[in-house]
């Protein structure tokens, strides 16, 4: 096994993808059933997702689902990637990982990103509107003075449970988060896993311009991305269709819906658009045999230097997608990845 992959750590990311013919409480269930599956597996972490009044995705309250997914698991950390901060006080959300970490101590991270709602139905029923991104940084200095007892913009108020914890805050790179995350002396998670150039300078940057702080004393990265691994590279392939054809869809329909199965979106008639958006879908992403896994993982970790991957990978059939995460966690040397099922 590569020294590189040998020395990053793997995680994965679950949005609680809903598909055709289940619900969004079974969405949810299988969510926690795969943190303790990758779990046994030897994941280092476990995060879930914040998506609102998405047809497609079952996760909205992320630190609800985080608390069920620590309940029902021993030792993996648990976080999530992420809190959209923009869309909350940040009181509120110091006080919900203040909860968590003196209910799951030492296992509770917190990823925070500075999007806002999806569309703007969304955003109006959140009390929010695009501009509220643009605080991200306030809001995230704001957030973190609640731990250690710095905010001052309400003096006469101490945030409780959370002051005085320590719950690691990871900056999810959209926009100028990058940037954000290295002012603020913070961990990066930024996509892809490719090492787009894009990404490999905002890595570059990142580092170049981190400043120590009480969070962290280096930089950190984490490269996100999907990883679909299987007995051939046609069957990986396939694992990739229901989530490329959703996106296609979204962008064209405005509506994201449900996986679906794979063999149902072959014979679909796409309009042109539709057509392109599906396969540039399905470009971009690691997959293929445990051999060609390696390899891809071997570049990625070697242009982006990252210190640990996260894989958030999504598609109709749940043992198959369970499958790929045994065969990737092999890959990867995880403790589990030989254990008898």
């Amino acid at each position: 096994m590569s020294s590189l992959i040998a020395s990053a750590r793997f995680s994965v990311l679950d949005r609680s993808r809903t598909r055709e013919g289940q619900d969004g409480p079974q969405a949810l269930r299988d969510t926690v059933r795969l943190a303790q599956e990758v779990e046994a597996l030897g994941y280092h972490r476990f995060w879930v997702s914040e998506h609102h009044g998405v047809p497609g995705v079952a996760g909205s309250a992320p630190t609800v689902l985080a608390a069920a997914v620590a309940a029902a698991t021993r030792t993996i950390r648990v976080g999530t990637g992420g809190v959209m901060l923009p869309n909350h006080q940040p009181l509120v959300v110091a006080e919900q990982f203040g909860v968590l970490e003196s209910l799951f101590p030492g296992r509770i991270d917190m990823g925070l990103g500075r999007s806002v709602g999806f569309t703007d139905g969304i955003r109006r029923a959140l009390g929010r509107d695009k501009e509220d991104a643009g605080d991200f940084a306030a809001q995230l200095e704001e957030l973190l003075g609640w731990f250690d007892g710095t905010q001052s913009a309400h003096p006469r108020v101490r945030a409780r449970p959370s002051e005085g914890l320590r719950v690691p805050p990871y900056v999810l790179a959209t926009g100028e988060g990058a940037e954000i995350a290295a002012a603020a002396g913070l961990p990066l998670v930024i996509g892809d896993l490719k090492g787009r150039s894009k990404v490999v300078a905002a890595i570059e940057r990142y580092r170049a311009a981190f400043r120590r702080s009480a969070w962290a004393e280096e930089p950190y990265v984490v490269v996100a991305g999907t990883v679909a691994v299987a007995e051939s590279e046609e069957e990986a392939a396939r694992l990739l269709i229901p989530e490329a054809w959703s996106l296609a869809y979204s962008r064209t329909k405005g509506d994201f819906p449900p996986l679906a199965p794979p063999e149902r979106i072959a014979g679909l008639a796409m309009t042109p658009k539709q057509r392109e958006l599906y396969e540039a879908g399905l470009r971009g992403h690691v997959h293929g045999t445990e051999e060609q896994v390696r390899d891809a993982l071997e570049v990625a970790v070697k242009e982006t230097g990252a210190d640990e991957v996260l894989v958030t990978t999504s598609t109709y059939d749940r043992s198959a997608l369970v499958d790929s995460y045994r065969r990737l966690a092999r890959v990867a040397g995880l403790a589990g990845a030989d254990e008898p099922r």
